[in-house]
């Protein structure tokens, strides 16, 4: 199967971290450099009803950060309206997750884009479909991780468990490096200065920086291309194991 060369995969720790808007952020990075940006969020749940269609806003995000290349299908194929895990939401509407589509999504950015930003549901273990996780998803399209976490007490034992996930998980996800995200105000909470510190200590992955809360940048200049094409391997066809 055809897919882009070039790739991120943006993960976080949990839901409800900041996945979208530090995508949106990397994606916006990339536009204005220069470059054609793909986006892809292969299964969104939580959609909204707008008229007779579904609308997943992360992936509304993400497209308007990518300047609305190709269409919002394109970006979430496969959308549903109750909150819940993927897969019980589809099964909420007597619907399976085609595991298929999953992985072929992405092939129609692959002649559209310079780079593609796929989004990821929820954290690594998060349930795709019946029997898959976001890691199988992961570790067949092949890109590099970005581990959003959210900067809060707390987050030094979420980013080392989700980084010791993606080394066991298979043969072990590669993983670009962990962003630190504020996710909101929090004057009692002292660890935000020092998460970032502590867990570097902790972990050879690159700690990329932290966005402020209600920023739209990183701190820190980054060259996402660079890191993506470090990562780059030859094609290879993408597993349609189910």
């Amino acid at each position: 199967m055809k897919k882009p060369s070039l790739g991120l995969f943006v993960t976080g720790t949990d839901t409800e971290v900041g996945k979208t808007w530090v995508a949106s952020m990397i994606v916006r990075c990339l536009v204005e450099s220069g470059h054609r940006v793909g986006v892809y969020k292969p299964v969104a749940s939580d959609c909204i009803v707008d008229g007779k269609k579904l609308v997943a806003e992360d992936a509304l995000a993400l497209w308007e950060a990518a300047g609305r290349p190709l269409n919002l299908d394109a970006v979430c194929p496969q959308k549903f309206e109750a909150p819940l895990a993927a897969p019980l939401a589809a099964r909420a509407e007597g619907r399976t997750i085609d595991s298929h589509l999953l992985r072929e999504g992405v092939s129609v950015w692959a002649d559209e884009c310079d780079i593609v930003v796929v989004e990821g549901a929820g954290g690594l273990m998060s349930p795709v479909s019946e029997d898959e996780f976001v890691a199988d998803l992961a570790a067949d399209l092949g890109y590099p991780l970005i581990v959003v976490a959210p900067n809060v007490l707390g987050v030094i034992n979420q980013s080392l468990q989700t980084l010791i996930t993606a080394a066991c998980f298979r043969d072990g996800l590669p993983v670009a490096g962990v962003i630190l995200n504020d996710t909101q105000i929090l004057d009692g909470d002292v660890s935000i200065e020092s998460n970032q510190d502590e867990i570097a200590r902790r972990t050879e992955t690159p700690i990329l920086g932290r966005v402020r809360y209600e920023s739209e940048t990183l701190d820190g200049d980054i060259d996402w291309m660079e890191i993506a094409r470090s990562f780059s391997q030859p094609d290879v066809p993408v597993s349609e194991t189910v």
